[in-house]
């Protein structure tokens, strides 16, 4: 047997996985992809590029929201959404990169 001793940050652990499962469907992929872009766009400019119907935008957005991926700022009669934390990108870009991807 080894001697070898590992920490393991169980409740790291679990956040991550907590933040994988929510970003793990295509549509919320896309999400994170045009707001990496854009960085700010309303549920309408995301409803014309998505292509896909308001209330199942709005789901994944508030699926989102609810998981601290993306958060909203209010201009008049406009809600804006933009990602809390851009390091997410660079998640998604790593796995697309991936061989077991391909």
């Amino acid at each position: 047997m080894s001697n070898l001793k590992v920490r393991v940050d169980k409740k790291l652990l679990e956040r991550t996985a907590y933040v994988l499962k929510c970003v793990a469907h295509p549509v919320r992929i896309s999400i994170i992809d045009l707001l990496e872009q854009r960085e700010q766009l309303t549920v309408s400019q995301l409803q014309e590029v998505l292509r896909i119907e308001q209330s199942l935008l709005s789901h994944h957005l508030t699926n989102m929201r609810d998981k601290g991926i993306v958060e909203t700022r209010r201009e008049g009669k406009h809600v804006f959404y933009f990602l809390t934390d851009t390091s997410i990108s660079n998640i998604i870009d790593c796995i697309k990169g991936c061989k077991a991807v391909r």
